[in-house]
């Protein structure tokens, strides 16, 4: 809209005040005609903005909707296709798609006046300029060329109104748009770095002192509640709990992707908000649930983790990361092209290469939120044993379905909605904690007698 307007709204105004000068120079009268035209006709493009614009507004929102809508069915098509829902889905967006077409009638209706406004003032004003022309013709106070003169400076004058309205409705429309990229843009973050921000992190110590989460903020329903713990530099802890028990909000305190609602987390010492993001962030290498690989090679994808690492320390850490064997396997090893979302590899192969690529930035703290859920168990002790040998100075934390995958730990924490329902070894939680020892023996012996 900016591109195309830019140049009409730079030329028409001139056409307009230049045309107007000249008629004013033939006819005092025609000239008087304008000055009360083109402020009516600017007053009611006025008036059919303000009308249309709160419709362009939600006919946008409700794209939203629309692009969400193909999106998911788009990224689940099998799950539609599995279940024999497309005449649902199909029902559903035609639903949206004909709100939106209803939205967007009802503004270009508003918007349609324009033109016919416009067009019956102004062939108004050159009717007006004919009658008083043919009387000062008759009259002998003007001349034929004269009167034909200012019809053509009045036809320069629509004509230059038609492009400013033609405008004035293209930036009408975009406003919405603005609006919503203006929105985003101003965005400020809630996190912001302190002046003296710490840049170093002394080690990979982890304390939680009476800590409290809510995603609602302030007064909202609590995730985490007053969580205390002290993990060393260095440590292997793995964390267990059911579904909800806020495992994955616990991990996210750490790195700062959100704020504690109430008390404080402390990496190496430091609370977490006086350090500088970047610095932390640096130090804490997170992998997530949901593993997401980019377009291009293993090798570009992996040294995400550090841009400058060599071909060997990628290796290095495919190798930890037990990811070497099958990337091999491919016909160009390495420089294998990862399509778009790293749907040409399997999900236990995604897990793997999301574990290297947080390796190689050689983190003071390792946190592992059911990555290895898609790998059998000997690759997961593989991977386990690796940590022990390669990385005893990093601080690894383990969220784990799976007993077998942090039986071995210093500590293991047993989260029950929001809370700390234990802290111990594998064999002290068996002793002391009910929710542990269930989950232990639903697991191991039931996996036994099954064989």
């Amino acid at each position: 809209a900016y591109m195309m307007s830019i140049r009409l709204l730079a030329r028409a105004p001139f056409m307009i005040i230049l045309s107007w000068i000249m008629t004013l120079t033939i006819s005092k009268p025609a000239s008087i005609l304008f000055l009360i035209a083109i402020p009516f006709l600017g007053g009611t493009l006025l008036f059919i903005a303000k009308a249309a614009h709160p419709h362009f507004i939600k006919v946008f929102d409700e794209y939203d909707v629309l692009n969400n809508s193909v999106q998911e069915n788009v990224n689940a098509s099998r799950v539609v296709k599995a279940f024999v829902r497309e005449d649902y889905e199909i029902e559903k967006f035609h639903g949206i798609s004909r709100y939106v077409y209803e939205l967007f009638t009802k503004a270009e209706k508003i918007v349609a006046w324009n033109a016919p406004v416009m067009q019956f003032t102004m062939y108004t004003v050159v009717l007006i300029l004919v009658a008083i022309g043919g009387r000062s013709i008759v009259g002998g106070t003007m001349e034929v060329g004269e009167l034909t003169s200012v019809i053509v400076y009045a036809l320069q004058i629509i004509g230059s109104l038609m492009m400013v309205t033609f405008v004035f409705v293209m930036i009408m429309i975009a406003e919405a748009s603005t609006d919503r990229i203006v929105g985003v843009l101003d965005e400020v973050p809630e996190m912001q770095d302190q002046a003296d921000a710490v840049k170093n992190v002394a080690d990979g110590s982890i304390d939680f002192d009476h800590v409290d989460f809510s995603y609602g903020g302030e007064g909202g329903n609590l995730s985490l509640k007053d969580i205390n713990l002290h993990i060393k530099s260095g440590q292997t802890v793995g964390i267990i709990g059911g579904t909800g028990s806020a495992k994955s909000t616990l991990v996210q305190m750490i790195p700062r992707l959100y704020d504690v609602t109430g008390g404080s987390v402390k990496v190496g010492g430091v609370d977490v908000r006086e350090y500088n993001l970047e610095a932390l962030r640096d130090q804490v290498s997170m992998v997530l649930q949901k593993n997401v690989l980019f377009s291009g090679s293993i090798y570009e994808n992996i040294r995400w983790g550090d841009e400058h690492a060599s071909d060997e320390e990628v290796q290095r850490v495919c190798r930890l990361a037990q990811a070497d064997g099958f990337i091999n396997e491919f016909p160009d090893g390495y420089n294998t092209m990862i399509v778009q979302g790293g749907n040409n590899v399997s999900g236990g192969q995604k897990q793997r290469l999301c574990i290297a690529r947080a390796l190689l930035k050689k983190p003071k703290i390792l946190i592992l939120d059911d990555s290895t859920s898609a790998v059998d168990t000997r690759t997961d002790a593989l991977i386990r044993k690796a940590f022990r040998e390669e990385i005893p100075d990093t601080t690894k934390l383990i969220i784990a379905q799976r007993v077998s995958s942090i039986e071995d730990a210093d500590q293991i924490i047993v989260l029950d909605d929001g809370k700390i329902a234990g802290v111990g070894t594998s064999e002290e939680l068996l002793k002391t904690n009910e929710i542990y020892r269930e989950v232990y023996e639903s697991q191991v012996k039931g996996g036994g007698e099954d064989e």
